[in-house]
């Protein structure tokens, strides 16, 4: 199973991007998705989960700027980050609970995506 995750990049305070992410292999079924980020010398911290049924839950920092969302049809995570700050920046990194056929759920991380918010 691997993540690859998309669409980081540099981007002008205020300014918007959209992050993805997608599982690929032999997925049985998907639980959680999330994204994560890390700046440099922070430690990694949650920026938003979404649950199988839809259920969303954001860090206090991005409520309102950032919507997180999946198409499990696609294996996909996505990330969608308006109203961006320089603070924002960071390496953002995916995560998905999922499991592999006649495996026990495991977590899984995308190879993390590089955010700079800068003018």
């Amino acid at each position: 199973v691997q993540l690859q995750a998309s669409g980081g990049g540099l981007v002008q305070p205020g300014g918007s991007l959209r992050l993805s992410c997608a599982a690929s292999g032999h997925i049985a079924d998907i639980n959680g998705m999330g994204w994560y980020r890390q700046a440099p010398g922070k430690q990694r911290e949650l920026v938003a989960t979404i649950s199988r049924g839809g259920s969303t839950n954001y860090v206090v920092s991005v409520k309102g700027r950032f919507t997180i969302s999946r198409d499990d049809a696609k294996n996909t995570v996505y990330l969608q980050m308006n109203s961006l700050k320089p603070e924002d920046t960071a390496v953002y990194y995916c995560n998905m609970r999922l499991r592999r056929y006649g495996m026990a759920y495991q977590d899984y991380w995308g190879q993390g995506t590089q955010v700079t918010v800068s003018s």
